[in-house]
């Protein structure tokens, strides 16, 4: 069996059924049901509860054997360690053939929690069924509008998958999807890995179609060869961003308490890494936007990036750090500069980054775009001072002289431009396949959202870099990852 077959249960479920359900608003069975029914899952919904109370408008029943046979494939566990043993058998003999345990109190829990733990896998695998957990906080699907979690958000779709030992960083990675438009396809909070580990996801989303990059977040490793042999198969076909916590000796001992991994060396998992391919980030926010680039962006031929900017300071600040990032500045290519030049004022940079000086006019930006994105010796353009147009516009529509002194057209013009501009960013990088990637501190002050420039990155599917910096750290991870497929023929 694939495994994309294997996990159709787990994230391609037809029926759900969620034990443990109450008519509590602050129980997680009620938090199930209610995310289920909210976000619009389209299977079968089976909430057990054993005093057969509605709930949400709902009727529920009061055990397994009261669900009709074959109508659901998982399993959504909110019940006492005690009963869920017998409960995986009667949903097994449903025809259930996938179970989510959110019930905590196992390997987390000390030596009685790891032996009903061991005995919960051992009833999983006799009965052929998935496990997923113990101790997690719930799965995404949307593909399937399947929100089968305890908290917020659900995020909009996208290629991203996630598998975390963190429930709370699966809501963390949903909530930056949310915030940017770059979406999920699948997210699992693993729990304590009792069944299904790490890399059973990883391998699984090496094979789903739906996916376009992995992002891992991990605090250890039962079987560290299993582990790694896995992920290099899978690296080889997607990359994988992976934020390892317990690099520490304190978070080790923090990583143990929370799911009972046991870490591994973190300068020895750090070299593994670099041999694997996989991108390893140090920051959750790093971690997503290097996700969402791999998602988002084709993959550079090489390390040369044109900085592309409508001020002097920021794209020596750009310059400063691809150096340090290991990425190449190249001179200007003198038939490139030639190019340009016309199109410039005098006082223009007349080098890399290339700094417009504050000449450009109406069809100024995106004819340099489409220069210097499709010359042969640029890999890479990182565009800098988008949406200053449009910053301006608002401003001059914000005082008592609007709309009159025709500002009413400049603003007009200035918003319609900065729009234009992102989406000239997206088209040029789509017609030459190459990596051009926006950057604006407006995605911190614009919290409105009112600008149109980051919001035509979005409508592109792409996202607005914070800073410079920030977009020269998520292509640095694209540039490494290339390297590595190429140093293997790929």
């Amino acid at each position: 069996m694939s495994a994309v077959e294997r996990f159709r249960p787990l994230f391609y479920p037809r029926g759900v059924v969620i034990s443990g359900v109450s008519a509590h608003p602050g129980k997680w069975g009620f938090l199930f049901l209610h995310h289920l029914l909210r976000f619009g899952y389209e299977g079968r919904v089976f909430p057990i509860n054993r005093e057969g109370v509605e709930v949400l408008g709902r009727a529920t029943v009061r055990n397994v054997a009261d669900i009709p046979a074959g109508e659901a494939d998982l399993l959504i566990v909110c019940t006492p360690t005690a009963i869920n043993v017998e409960l995986v058998r009667a949903a097994a003999r449903k025809g259930m053939r996938a179970a989510f345990v959110a019930a905590a109190g196992y390997g987390e829990a000390g030596e009685e929690g790891r032996r009903l733990e061991a005995e919960l896998v051992g009833v999983a695998d006799e009965v052929g069924m998935l496990l997923a957990g113990p101790n997690g906080q719930g799965l995404v699907s949307t593909g399937a509008r399947l929100c089968a979690q305890m908290v917020a958000p659900y995020p909009p779709p996208g290629r991203i998958s996630v598998a975390s030992q963190s429930g709370n960083l699966v809501s963390s990675f949903c909530h930056y999807a949310s915030m940017t438009g770059v979406g999920i396809s699948k997210a699992i909070s693993c729990g304590n890995s009792a069944q299904l580990t790490i890399d059973d996801y990883v391998d699984y989303f090496a094979d789903d179609p739906e996916t376009a990059v992995t992002f891992v977040y991990l605090e250890g490793v039962r079987d560290g060869r299993r582990f790694f042999e896995r992920v290099a198969r899978a690296s080889s076909r997607k990359p994988i961003v992976v934020l390892k916590g317990g690099a520490t000796a304190l978070g080790q001992r923090a990583a143990s308490s929370h799911t009972g991994a046991l870490a591994s060396d973190d300068r020895i998992f750090d070299g593994v890494c670099r041999q694997l391919g996989m991108s390893r980030a140090e920051t959750l926010e790093e971690a997503y936007e290097a996700a969402a680039t791999f998602a988002s962006q084709p993959l550079p031929r090489g390390k040369r990036v044109l900085v592309f900017t409508a001020a002097g300071g920021w794209g020596v600040l750009c310059a400063d750090a691809c150096v340090r990032a290991g990425l190449e500045v190249a001179p200007l290519p003198s038939d490139l500069l030639a190019e340009i030049d016309p199109l410039l004022p005098s006082r223009w940079s007349r080098g890399n980054p290339v700094d417009m000086a504050g000449g450009e006019s109406r069809d100024t930006i995106p004819k340099l775009l489409d220069l210097v994105t499709r010359h042969p010796s640029v890999d890479a353009v990182i565009y800098l001072g988008l949406g200053i147009q449009a910053a301006n516009a608002q401003v001059l529509k914000s005082g008592p002289f609007y709309p009159g002194h025709g500002l009413d057209r400049i603003v007009a013009f200035h918003e319609r431009q900065d729009a234009r501009y992102a989406e000239v960013a997206r088209e040029v990088s789509e017609r030459y396949a190459k990596p051009v990637l926006c950057a604006s501190e407006l995605v911190y002050t614009d919290r409105a959202g009112t600008n149109p420039a980051p919001r035509a990155v979005a409508a592109g599917g792409r996202i607005t870099y914070p800073s410079a910096h920030r977009a020269v750290r998520a292509l640095a991870h694209l540039v490494r990852y290339a390297e590595w497929r190429r140093r293997r023929g790929q």
